[in-house]
């Protein structure tokens, strides 16, 4: 028996999607994206013009802006112009809008030009303390100041010293290390000698305790044999006469 025929024919998928023919699918094709309407070189310029121009209401809202902005900043400046300026200056400003405004009332009320008077001298006053408080705490600030410096410097100039010292004696350092260290060796060969010494007593003391020993004991032998002599003596005598 013969094998199985299993082979399928090749098909071609781009073939087959050319019969079939354009998809049914509501969407835009690619074909369509390339082929959309551009527009010409000459209206994309006539577009980048009119960004450039800009609207008007945008250009009338920011003239606004900067008109109100620019006021605001006058204001401002007035105002640090006249915190800035003297104390004096102001007096003789408000004295003069008090003539100008009552000349007439000056001369019928003088309590009013005396009461004036004396809250200008109290503002005076008060004006002259705070800046004899300001310059007092200047003073004290300097002064810390220069105290703090006056011990840095000090500070510097010990430890410079020192530096100083330690270089320039090193000769110091060595002979005061070799004082030392003879020191030392003569005190050890002082407790060396002290030490010998003792050690030479106790030996011939104790050589004396066994010389007197030995005499002692050379003795009681010979008093032991000096005895036992005269016992023989004794003893012979007596043989001789039985």
């Amino acid at each position: 028996m013969g094998k199985r025929d299993n082979r399928v024919a090749y098909m071609n998928p781009i073939a087959m999607a050319r019969a079939r023919g354009p998809s049914s699918s509501g969407g835009p094709t690619i074909q369509d994206y390339l082929s959309r309407p551009r527009p010409t070189w000459e209206e994309v310029k006539e577009q980048l013009e009119k960004k450039k121009k800009g609207s008007r209401a945008l250009a009338e809202f920011e003239e606004k802006m900067n008109e109100s902005w620019r006021k605001e900043l006058e204001k401002h400046r007035e105002k640090m112009i006249s915190g800035n300026e003297n104390p004096s200056k102001k007096k003789e400003k408000k004295k003069k809008e008090k003539k100008k405004s009552g000349g007439f009332s000056s001369s019928s009320s003088p309590s009013s030009s005396s009461s004036d008077s004396s809250c200008s001298s109290d503002e005076s006053d008060n004006e002259s303390k705070k800046k004899q408080a300001k310059r007092k705490k200047k003073k004290k600030y300097s002064s810390r100041k220069t105290s703090d410096s006056s011990s840095d410097m000090d500070s510097d100039s010990k430890d410079s010293l020192k530096k100083k010292k330690s270089k320039d004696d090193p000769d110091r350092d060595k002979g005061r290390k070799r004082k030392r260290t003879e020191e030392d060796h003569k005190h050890s060969s002082s407790e060396y000698c002290s030490r010998s010494e003792s050690d030479e007593e106790v030996h011939s003391k104790k050589k004396k305790c066994t010389e007197e020993k030995a005499d002692k004991v050379k003795k009681k032998k010979k008093h032991k044999k000096h005895n036992k002599k005269k016992k023989k003596k004794g003893i012979n005598p007596s043989s001789d006469s039985g």
